[in-house]
């Protein structure tokens, strides 16, 4: 199918896109495109106007702010993937993003797209919900930041108010942590059925502190909790890991689809959750 007729910006700046976007109230943002082109090509989505991000270099790459990495809002997958900041210091963040589609979807999605997206099925919001991820908008009032707990609110809703952009997502560091991104999907390249993300420190042969958090359990990413306090303390063994990873469906509302119901969600998320652990502390 043909697009809906729409008028076309390209700005240059933050400031002259929010500008449009206040002038504009009827504007859909395009970043990468991977969700919004389809939706326009499907005419899903017809909006009056479109404005472009690609022509604002303020919004791409990865640096290093002391405690925390920031990284901006059009920086490719594919980039952030690669990135030595990342690798270093968020690797959970590497894993997940190398699941991301395919190379040509990494090269041209980006990282504040897909997050702003908030697909519960989607790669990268439980991953900035484990990291502790904050979320830095810039709307008319200035600049503000949101912690990743709060910035997903619902089934492609967020934080984000429509004269809004999403312009970096700050990470603290978690560096010498193990760390692992698991899912399960039926084919290659498909949404996530359930996802994991786990990060987690080693004190000798225990687990002094852990991260995990799940995607698709519900309309946001799900911090498990539960999960994370019963490994606390516990030796990395795969009887300690499985104990603690019973809990992890503990809090959750997975929804039943053509893809599986409810129970299996909690099981998968079981099962997956084991896994990713038990990887993050390299003892698989």
């Amino acid at each position: 199918m043909i697009p809906a007729a729409f008028e076309y910006f390209s700005p240059a700046t933050v400031d002259e896109a929010l500008g449009l976007l206040r002038e504009h109230t009827d504007a859909k943002v395009l970043a990468g495109g991977q969700s919004l082109m389809p939706a326009l090509r499907l005419r899903l989505a017809a909006p009056e106007v479109v404005v472009d991000l690609g022509k604002i270099a303020e919004l791409r790459g990865v640096r290093d702010d002391g405690e925390a990495l920031s990284i901006g809002a059009m920086t490719s997958h594919s980039a952030v993937q690669n990135d030595p900041l990342i690798g270093e210091h968020a690797r959970l963040i590497s894993l997940a993003t190398a699941t991301i589609g395919d190379p040509q979807i990494r090269h041209r999605g980006t990282f504040g797209g897909s997050l702003a997206h908030a697909d519960p099925a989607a790669d990268l919001p439980a991953v900035a919900v484990a990291l502790d991820a904050s979320f830095v908008i810039a709307g008319r009032d200035g600049r503000r930041t949101v912690p990743a707990g709060e910035f997903f609110q619902g089934v492609f809703s967020t934080a984000l108010e429509e004269d809004e952009l999403l312009v970096e997502v700050r990470v603290p560091k978690y560096t010498g942590w193990g760390a692992h991104y698991e899912k399960f999907n039926r084919v290659a390249q498909a949404w996530s059925i359930v996802s994991v993300a786990a990060a987690v420190r080693l004190d000798g042969e225990a687990i002094a502190e852990a991260r995990v958090a799940l995607g698709n359990m519900g309309a946001t990413p799900i911090r498990a909790t539960a999960v994370e306090q019963a490994l606390v303390g516990q030796p990395a063994t795969a009887e300690a890991v499985r104990a603690a990873a019973a809990r992890a469906a503990d809090g959750t509302e997975p929804t039943t689809d053509l893809n599986g119901d409810a129970d299996y969600r909690r099981h998968l998320a079981t099962v997956l959750t084991r896994r990713a652990v038990l990887a993050a502390a390299g003892t698989t």
